[in-house]
């Protein structure tokens, strides 16, 4: 079995018809809104990627996202092969275009400015021509995405190259964002979580992004796995719709087993992947059962309560896991006489703060 596995992931990877095949995350909607699967920092050989824009496209279909944002850099320093794949900076994005319709991806023209620390790598969205980006100073260049009503964000605040050592908030970044120049920041890069920005995001009123930051083939992955994401709250399945709800704050990062994001989205995205069930079975005991309808992962472990209510022990290593598309139940025994009490649960895979899981609580 193992073989034939093997053999067929390669096959796969040779393959333009693997690429065809779209996949599916099953992320559940906000009471009013779609969850678009999004990745909104993406490089392509015109600049210093090493891929055709289409296989951007082609790689967002395989794994189930809706939309990407082809964000390649605009400094001449960060296009090596310049003199052998000749465009403007907007040419990738007319490249991909056309892909994208036929394959229902929502494609946003982008670009990213880069420099030094401070203020380091921005990326502009929802651009209408990126060569109006490519002047000398970093200023000027954000000021011409922010004339085109773009969408600007931090990339990688701790990326070690920039900031080895701390992850810092310059004065330079405070100028940009009193100047509407930073609205979000990248709270996951590349496989790496930043605390810094996820706080930076909930002190400053900052949208969050997560992205794998990719420049080279991105590989199938394996069952279960995915590329760093932003998930989007949109009132519709459109560039507008997305753009207004960047702009409102509403999204959140997955990232691996994790979302981060606001309480406020993350309860309502757990109530609406997990049908709880509550049921008396004897006079003192309960059985709490959890039926899992999305493709998420859920840590749990027992927040503060009633101890006259008993129910899982907390193990360090092993949380309690509801798997993706599964049944679990949780029994509760209730002591002392009483018929009533909150089961006190933190979902710790579920980032509502630096550190800090979210809490929930069911009712018996």
């Amino acid at each position: 079995m193992k073989k034939h596995t093997l053999l067929l992931w390669a096959i796969c990877l040779t393959l333009p018809l693997c690429a065809q095949q779209r996949g599916e995350i099953k992320i559940p909607n906000l009471n009013g809104f779609l969850t678009l699967k999004c990745d909104f920092h993406i490089h392509t050989v015109f600049s210093d990627g090493t891929v055709w824009p289409t296989i951007r496209v082609q790689e967002a279909y395989r794994e189930g996202l809706d939309a990407i944002a082809i964000t390649d850099h605009v400094e001449a320093g960060y296009r090596p092969r310049r003199n052998d794949v000749v465009g403007s900076h907007n040419r990738a994005y007319e490249v991909a275009v056309a892909e994208a319709e036929r394959r229902d991806i929502i494609l946003i023209r982008g670009a990213e400015v880069s420099r030094s620390m401070p203020p380091g790598h921005l990326n502009a969205l929802f651009l209408i021509d990126a060569d109006e980006l490519d002047k000398p100073d970093y200023t000027d260049a954000l000021r011409a995405a922010q004339s085109q009503n773009a969408f600007i964000k931090w990339n990688h605040p701790c990326w070690d190259a920039q900031q080895p050592d701390t992850t810092l908030w310059f004065p330079e970044h405070t100028a940009l964002l009193e100047q509407g120049l930073i609205q979000g920041i990248e709270v996951v890069n590349e496989g790496m979580y930043c605390p810094e920005a996820h706080q930076w995001c909930l002190d400053k009123n900052l949208t969050m992004f997560g992205s794998d930051d990719i420049h080279g083939p991105l590989m199938p992955f394996a069952p279960g796995k995915h590329r760093a994401m932003t998930l989007v709250f949109a009132q519709s399945r459109t560039q507008e719709g997305i753009m207004e709800a960047l702009k409102a704050g509403r999204t959140a990062v997955y990232f691996e087993e994790y979302i981060i994001g606001r309480e406020v989205f993350l309860k309502e995205l757990f109530e609406n992947a997990v049908e709880i069930t509550v049921e008396k079975t004897a006079a003192n005991r309960a059985r709490i059962t959890f039926n899992n309808t999305s493709d998420l992962v859920f840590h749990l472990r027992k927040a503060p309560h009633d101890p006259r209510l008993t129910y899982f022990r907390n193990v360090t290593l092993h949380p309690y896991i509801i798997q993706p598309q599964s049944t679990q139940t949780i029994s509760v025994r209730l002591n002392d006489g009483i018929e009533h009490g909150d089961v006190n649960l933190i979902i710790e895979n579920f980032l509502v703060g630096v550190g800090e899981g979210m809490r929930y609580t069911v009712k018996i």
